[in-house]
């Protein structure tokens, strides 16, 4: 009756089989369609960037969706299952660049706009192709063959239609910032994609400290601190804190001044001469570091005050160049200091620097150094360690940068933003109170880049009258072309530079701008695109917003962020009411993964040598809160746990097989069984109320170590205890109970495991359940999720038999300490309790 189960599982095998089943049998259709009249669930994936295979990292956010989504399935919901794939940007530009041998925009520019753009493309549909596949293989259900791409015409005319919003409500402008600047890819980055992305990381640069001459007083300098010695040619002022003391102190023939609490910096013997307030430094003049650059002669250097110096490193004397710092540019808007800007957009220095010119920032230490030392200038020269941005994208070192730049002014939306955050259902809470942070302190939005395969700003200021023209949408875009229209292959460079519009003001033909947009407008604009919100509102509204979204806490400032932002700004709400946040995947020694390391795990390896439920259930199982240390050390002890549970549904198959069991013939109440029965029952009933409350607060960890517990009590108790009723000759009413309660038991397991282990579920159902019933649903998926039945929880068993366990326990100890072995048997045991005294705790758990 019952297909021989094996006592060994081979998890990527019996994958493998159930894959070619759900496709046979076309089982995630038939789900669909099973589930078409049902209520609305609404999930949004958010796109795994097209441009590699599917690593680990990826499988664990993947699991999270699929069981989710699987769970709200057996409940009878009808879904959308779109995934999606972000297509555009940088980390899409860097593999092509990789791929053909470049290193700079230059040779982009060469090789042709258009072939890069076909290149970029293919690429996309090459590894979107490869990660569905991979993701099937994980056990995935989503509607493959409808999946968005954020590439296409129609995501990018609703993010024209977000910036022609933005642009209306005065929101958008051009404005020159001091921008975090990667010199490789030519371009700068934003906000929140530089603390989004953690982009800091432990470098050690060569600092520097000057002696720079004060002008009116012969003999006494500044002690000046940088970690940055190419910014030196842009310096236009130094700057102190008004309230701290700082120190003239007597070195040989030099007076020399620096704060308090930085003198550690000195070297060698120092006389002390006198203590003084910051304040009475300022608007004293000095000599710059390279006052004989051209770039360097209308430069009046003085000091100003600043509130932000600290004494935590340096000497509490800032250098400031406005063109090489954010917060030196700001700083520069207070104080009406000159803005200096040394370099291009590749690093390399521009006229007017002297022996500096054409060398690019990688290259200009040294030179820097003997200028400074035949000036008399260097005071001393040492290696610092310290946190410093990089790029995301490529991991070349950042620099600052003033640039003209598009940007999103956030003041007036920063309070609507927060006021929707709040509404949000955030898993874990960490993850609101971080979103409420981010939402408190974040500057105007970036949204240009100098780049290629990307959003096309559809921006055309006018020469002519200096008004700006948003396009908004193809049909506008189509109204106001004048010229282009017929080479248009696609929204993107270089097809859009070659369409000129009229503008909206005073009928001038005009350009538009050479930028294209930040990567995360791409992925922000989903919940109105993938639902055609300018087409078809009344399906849009069917779907939005989101019930759920799941990706890791990175999101918050990135993916989460840019969603909240346009959604507020478009719909004035969020477009999710729940999200769930979730840590790093590290290696097993807690080590980021990495192929320079040789600790990287692919996805396809993993799944072929530890099998997909294995890493499902790893993934299920992590606290969201703590980073998942992943690795085949963890997943054999999963498939420890799993084998448990194999083994019992082996030992039912074995032997209902060779009983003939078939759960259709005569029933046995379950009033009517046996203890350990309606024990064990109760504890199923107890544990499906308990799974189906974590699920439904998407709290996979909890539901996961709940089963876990009660497939080692099955396993342990109640078929241990059980076992000579399933092997007694006699056929009576206790053997059938026996069989029936285990059946069931199984069965329920089966369904209740579905959402997480979609693979073994199937199997057990398939022999269990199909062989002995072709009328039961063709597929565990396709059945209804179990619900507790509170008539067969029976506290007072579920007491007793603790008790018995606990006692059991106590006498295991009991023999260790006697040195008595476990299997001799015992000709007293004697049991001590008290009546209304607590039982004494045992000495270790139980299971």
């Amino acid at each position: 009756m019952y297909k021989p189960v094996p006592s060994k599982l081979d998890f990527p095998a019996l994958e493998h089989e159930i894959l070619r089943f759900w496709e046979e049998s076309r089982a995630f259709d038939k789900l669909r369609e099973q589930n078409r009249p049902g209520p609305r669930w609404s999930f949004i994936d958010g796109p795994i960037t097209a441009n590699n295979p599917m690593g680990v990292h990826h499988a664990w956010g993947r699991t999270y969706k699929d069981i989710y989504q699987r769970y709200k399935a057996m409940h009878g919901f009808h879904q959308r299952y779109q995934n999606g794939f972000d297509c555009q940007g940088l980390w899409v530009e860097v593999e092509v660049e990789r791929e053909l041998g470049f290193n700079s925009k230059r040779e982009i520019e060469a090789y042709g706009l258009a072939r890069f753009a076909e290149r970029c493309r293919e690429r996309v549909l090459k590894y979107s192709a490869i990660q569905t596949q991979q993701s099937i293989r994980l056990g995935q259900w989503m509607d493959w063959d409808h999946s968005y791409y954020t590439l296409s015409d129609t995501n990018i005319e609703h993010i024209w239609h977000f910036l022609k919003t933005c642009h209306e409500r005065g929101w958008l402008y051009r404005g020159a910032r001091a921008m975090p600047w990667c010199t490789r890819c030519g371009t700068g980055l934003s906000q929140h994609e530089l603390v989004g992305t953690d982009s800091y990381r432990e470098v050690t640069h060569t600092s520097v400290v000057l002696a720079l001459p004060i002008q009116s007083r012969p003999g006494e300098r500044f002690l000046v601190w940088t970690t940055t010695p190419w910014t030196l040619s842009a310096n236009v002022a130094l700057a102190v804190h008004p309230e701290l003391e700082y120190l003239k102190v007597r070195q040989g023939d030099r007076v020399l001044i620096l704060s308090r609490g930085t003198a550690q910096v000195l070297e060698g013997p120092f006389e002390v001469l006198e203590t003084v307030r910051g304040s009475e430094l300022v608007g004293l003049r000095y000599s710059g570091p390279f006052d004989e650059l051209e770039a360097q002669q209308e430069v009046d250097h003085r000091v100003v005050p600043w509130e932000e110096v600290g004494e935590a490193e340096g000497t509490g004397i800032v250098h400031i160049a406005p063109g090489c710092g954010a917060e030196d540019y700001e700083l520069s808007r207070v104080e009406s200091l000159p803005v200096l800007v040394p370099l291009n957009e590749f690093g390399d220095y521009v006229p007017g620097y002297g022996l500096l010119v054409g060398r690019n920032v990688r290259e200009v230490n040294d030179p820097i150094f003997d200028s400074l030392r035949q000036k008399g200038l260097l005071y001393r020269v040492f290696d610092y360690t310290h946190r410093y941005p990089t790029c995301w994208r490529c991991a070349e070192e950042l620099v600052f940068r003033l640039s003209d730049e598009w940007f999103i002014r956030v003041d007036e939306i920063r309070q609507p933003m927060k006021d929707a955050a709040a509404t949000v259902g955030w898993i874990p809470p960490s993850a609101g109170k971080r979103m409420e942070d981010w939402l408190n302190n974040m500057g105007d939005w970036n949204i240009s880049r100098r780049r290629y395969w990307g959003l096309p700003l559809p921006f055309y200021p006018c020469p002519s009258c200096g008004q700006l023209t948003v396009v908004g949408s193809l049909a506008e875009l189509h109204q106001r072309a004048v010229s282009g229209l017929e080479q248009l292959e696609e929204l993107h460079r270089p097809w859009i530079d070659e369409v000129k519009v009229r503008c909206a003001h005073c009928d001038t033909v005009v350009s538009r701008i050479s930028e294209v947009g930040d990567a995360w407008l791409d992925a922000g604009i989903v919940p109105f695109s993938t639902l055609n919100y300018l087409h078809d509102r009344a399906s849009w509204e069917q779907w939005f917003p989101a019930d759920f979204i799941t990706e890791m806490r990175e999101q918050i400032r990135l993916w989460f962020y840019s969603m909240l932002f346009m959604s507020v700004a478009l719909d004035g709400r969020s477009p999710y009411e729940t999200v769930l946040a979730f840590e790093k995947l590290l290696d097993e020694q807690g080590r980021p993964m990495h192929k320079s390391l040789g600790n990287a795990i692919w996805f396809d390896e993993a799944a072929e040598k530890m099998g997909a439920d294995v890493m499902r259930w790893l993934y299920a199982s992590q606290n969201v809160q703590a980073n998942l240390l992943f690795g085949y050390g963890p997943a054999e002890e999963v498939k420890r746990k799993l084998l448990t549970l194999w083994n019992t549904y082996s030992f039912f198959a074995t032997y209902a097989s060779i009983d003939r069991f078939a759960p259709t013939g005569r029933q046995v109440p379950p009033s009517e069984r046996a203890l350990l029965d309606r024990w064990i029952l109760s504890r199923l009933q107890g544990l499906v109320r308990e799974v189906r409350a974590g699920l439904d607060r998407f709290e996979a960890a909890g539901p996961t170590d709940a089963v876990e517990r009660f497939v080692d009590e099955l396993s342990t108790w109640y078929v241990r205890r059980s076992r000579r009723r399933f092997w007694k000759s006699q056929a009576d009413q206790d053997k059938r109970a026996a069989y029936l309660t285990l059946y069931e038991v199984l069965t329920t397991l089966a369904r209740l495991l579905a959402p997480i282990l979609p693979f073994v579920s199937e199997a057990m159902y398939q022999n269990l359940v199909r062989t002995v019933d072709t009328q039961a649903p063709e597929s565990v998926h396709h059945t209804s999720y179990p619900e507790a039945n509170e008539a067969l929880i029976d506290p007072g068993i579920e007491a007793m038999v603790d008790q018995v366990r606990q006692i059991v326990s106590l006498g295991r100890a009991a023999r260790t300490e006697a040195r008595v072995k476990v299997r001799q048997p015992l000709p007293l045991l004697r049991v001590a309790g008290g009546r209304g005294r607590p039982n004494p705790p045992a000495p270790f758990p139980a299971r």
